[in-house]
């Protein structure tokens, strides 16, 4: 893990990206880091672009992550997850949600949604796939299948369960806690038994 590492979280309005965010920031700041965050929602509230820049480390001077330099990719929808990949560093890791949810242009006809959206990523970064909305289905309610992705991020940063433990109590109401408490806790149990592989061209 370098000193500062960073997290770009994609996907479209309504996916609960800005959720996502502020529990992994606020993991940190439990953690002990400093922590800088971003957001551009673009049209999020007509199913457009949303993007998330978390950045922690001992000292974090800038809140933006620029092209090359996140450790993770945490997207929410398959082509957000493409159109993104450029904030990669090598050898960084997409955490990919098995969702289409097809952009303007796609429903207007201007535009085909590419086949082989995971094969491309894949072809380039070491991939993990998840469908969080299955998953977050069996956890009790869909929407929380923010919160499966982010569980899937969690193994894979330096801080303890009993941190985003206290990141969930933090961030989320009361009266969802433990439906996101279990929506979390299936993600991290995914991660644990799939390791990220990168396809062979």
């Amino acid at each position: 893990m370098r000193d500062v590492t960073g997290i770009l979280i994609a996907g479209v309005g309504g996916q609960g990206i800005i959720l996502a965010g502020k529990l992994a920031a606020q993991a940190a700041i439990l953690g002990g880091m400093d922590v800088k965050t971003s957001e551009i929602h673009g049209m999020a509230q007509r199913g457009g672009s949303v993007v998330t820049h978390v950045r922690f480390g001992p000292k974090v001077f800038a809140p933006v992550i620029d092209s090359g330099g996140a450790d993770f990719l945490l997207a929410f929808e398959k082509l957000e997850g493409l159109r993104n990949l450029k904030f990669l560093r090598p050898g960084g890791t997409v955490i990919l949600n098995d969702q289409v949810i097809e952009p303007l242009p796609v429903l207007l006809g201007k535009a085909t949604y590419p086949a082989d959206v995971v094969e491309q990523i894949g072809a380039r970064f070491p991939l993990l796939v998840i469908n969080a909305l299955a998953e977050a289905e069996g956890c009790g309610d869909t929407r929380t299948a923010n919160v499966v992705l982010l569980g899937a991020l969690a193994h894979r940063l330096p801080f303890p369960r009993s941190v985003w433990e206290e990141a969930l109590r933090a961030v989320v109401p009361a009266r969802f806690l433990e439906l996101n408490r279990r929506a979390f806790a299936r993600g991290f149990e995914i991660a644990a038994s799939k390791q990220p592989r990168l396809r062979q061209k």
